[in-house]
């Protein structure tokens, strides 16, 4: 007979493969990291592969990692699908969503969507905007929930994942060392644009002039731009829309680092705003990989 994964340790699981990090999901579970580190031990155990790799200063997924991570969402939905069927009165309410302009081109909307279906009774109303858009309408208490990036060094937030921001641009792209002559074209969301920040500070601190060439509030329209050539821009590399591809290192440019997605709670969300929490964590590797 197979193996019965215990959804507690798939659930820890996910966890880790989703911030990289057993510290994060310890917080995130609320539980000690020696016990994060136990449970991913035996569900290694149970699968008789390795998950992880890991050393004292990254954790990456392995390949048998990234197969065990589809088949965790699988067997969690139906769990939490379960849980919500026989979980008694059904949600009720309105739910003003926030989310990041980062997301219009993953599979945002498959998950939405199975929320609804799971609580048809909640009103949910969504925004698309700017991360630093976002998250000033969540301070004036226009939103009850929003998932989106937030800035260097800041702590408020559920972390939902974390990832490198990489150059991109159409295939074959070639960058040219920027010089006075011929600056950096760049492709970003206009201010108060968090990757936008980002790149336009790496560049000022490594003394590469730069231009704007496209601005849109819209990843469409600065996709459609990429796409046609018109210059590089920032972008996380767990999201890196079809049609584009990160700019190999010969290129020059400078470490963009990393960016944390994260989840921030309004006042008055309620369950509606736990409920989609939930749903969100459970299928956040849906939205970043593989995209």
């Amino acid at each position: 007979m197979g193996a019965m994964y215990d959804p507690t340790q798939l659930r820890t699981f996910q966890a880790v493969a989703q911030t990289l990090s057993f510290t994060q999901a310890a917080h995130r579970l609320g539980l000690r990291q020696s016990t994060v580190s136990q449970q991913v031990r035996r569900l290694e155990a149970a699968a008789g592969r390795t998950l992880f790799t890991r050393d004292t200063h990254r954790v990456e997924l392995t390949e048998d990692g990234e197969a065990m991570l589809g088949f965790a969402r699988t067997i969690l939905g139906a769990h939490e699908r379960a849980a919500a069927f026989f979980a008694g009165p059904r949600l009720q309410g309105r739910l003003r969503f926030g989310v990041s302009e980062d997301f219009v081109l993953t599979r945002l909307p498959e998950l939405l969507e199975s929320f609804r279906r799971d609580h048809p009774a909640v009103d949910l109303e969504l925004t698309v905007e700017l991360s630093g858009t976002l998250h000033r309408q969540l301070a004036a208490g226009r939103l009850d929930l929003v998932l989106a990036k937030r800035a260097a060094r800041e702590t408020h937030g559920e972390l939902v994942w974390r990832d490198r921001l990489v150059w991109i641009g159409a295939p074959g792209f070639r960058v040219r060392p920027p010089s006075a002559e011929q600056p950096l074209p760049l492709i970003a969301f206009p201010p108060p644009g968090i990757t936008r920040a980002r790149a336009l500070d790496v560049l000022e601190r490594a003394g590469l002039p730069w231009r704007i060439a496209c601005t849109s509030s819209s990843l469409s329209g600065l996709v459609a731009a990429a796409r046609a050539g018109l210059g590089v821009m920032a972008h996380s590399r767990g999201l890196v829309p079809a049609g584009l591809a990160p700019l190999p290192a010969r290129a020059g440019l400078p470490d963009l680092g990393e960016v944390d997605f994260v989840l921030m709670h309004g006042e008055r969300g309620g369950a509606p705003a736990a409920a989609l929490t939930a749903a969100i964590l459970a299928g956040a590797d849906r939205l970043h990989r593989g995209q």
